[in-house]
């Protein structure tokens, strides 16, 4: 396969996405508005052999048409050493089959550039990265240990427990004060994971909104405020959230210039940090979504930007 202008999107299946709202798909429009071509295909077609990284992917095609957004050719084996570009766009979870993903596209990296970095990507989980700047967060604890976490509860009176890994607002739970369900909870996240849990001191303003801010090379593009729906402190739209416009206040722009020059420096092209209140909650750079609510929002084009950052990477 000679060099070419090319990308091969990592994703979870293009028939299941959601034209107005996947952040991805309107990825693949603008690079394919470029002059790309497209390749799709999941990480379960990835092979490593000979020094070469290979996947049994498809050629794409894409538009922004209603049941009828997509064509994919027949599968044919693409050496990715050979793209120009591959974006790593599955979803988590972020378990083994995730992290031997950024094993194999680390033997291309950055020949081929893959977006975002993949060493970055393994060492850099949602929840666990933001605990690099623990004076942007709330009061946090990771851990398993049963008696650890009373000792929080204890301190903090109402707390958020929520697996390390999860994403979407699955399995994240509120504890208040009075609650006796703490300690099922903690039998139930022992009995499925052996991971630890993040526990956080509650943080009211969450009824307010849990912001999403997108960063483009480490530097804020735009945001959204996801308002919780009632009786829930989860604001993930995936989780019933309400997507509202917002502009970034003084305290916002102090957490991006503070995490912005790491971003960069890490090759984390495209995150999407959650902030409430005054406090980073996560910095999520596996597959971040949000660009489609802030571009009707705000009325710009955010692929746009971030297909720019992308090219000045290639030059």
């Amino acid at each position: 396969m000679t060099k070419s202008r090319s990308v091969a999107i990592q994703m979870d299946p293009i028939e299941a996405v959601d034209i107005n709202a996947d952040s991805s798909f309107v990825l693949a429009l603008e690079a394919e508005a470029r002059g790309y071509r497209l390749y799709h295909y999941g990480p379960q077609v990835l092979s490593f052999m000979g020094g070469l990284v290979t996947a049994r992917a498809r050629p794409l095609s894409v538009r922004p048409e209603l049941d009828n957004h997509f064509t994919l050719g027949a599968p044919e084996v693409i050496d990715l050493g050979e793209v120009d570009v591959v974006l790593m766009r599955q979803d988590p979870p972020f378990d083994m089959s995730y992290i031997t993903a950024t094993h194999l596209l680390d033997h291309i990296h950055p020949d081929t550039l893959v977006v975002n970095d993949p060493a970055s990507v393994r060492n850099a989980p949602e929840k666990l990265f933001a605990t690099l700047f623990p004076d942007l967060m709330p009061p946090t604890l990771i851990s398993r240990d049963p008696l650890a976490i009373k000792d929080f509860r204890d301190a903090h009176k109402d707390i958020i427990i929520k697996p390390l890994y999860g994403n979407g607002g699955a399995g994240v739970f509120h504890v208040p004060p009075g609650d006796d369900n703490l300690n099922a909870l903690l039998e139930m996240f022992a009995a499925i994971s052996r991971e630890p849990v993040m526990v956080q001191a509650y943080l009211a303003d969450v009824r307010k909104g849990d912001k999403r801010i997108i960063l483009i090379d480490g530097e804020p593009a735009g945001a959204i405020n996801r308002v919780p729906p009632e009786g829930d402190v989860r604001a993930n739209m995936h989780a019933g959230g309400t997507p509202l416009p917002s502009e970034l206040t003084k305290r916002e722009i102090e957490i991006c210039q503070t995490i912005g020059p790491e971003l960069k420096r890490r090759g984390l092209i495209f995150t999407g940090i959650d902030v409430i209140g005054d406090y980073l909650t996560e910095i999520n750079v596996t597959s971040p979504t949000g660009i489609q609510e802030i571009n009707r929002f705000d009325g710009v084009k955010l692929e746009t930007q971030l297909w720019d950052a992308i090219e000045a990477r290639l030059r």
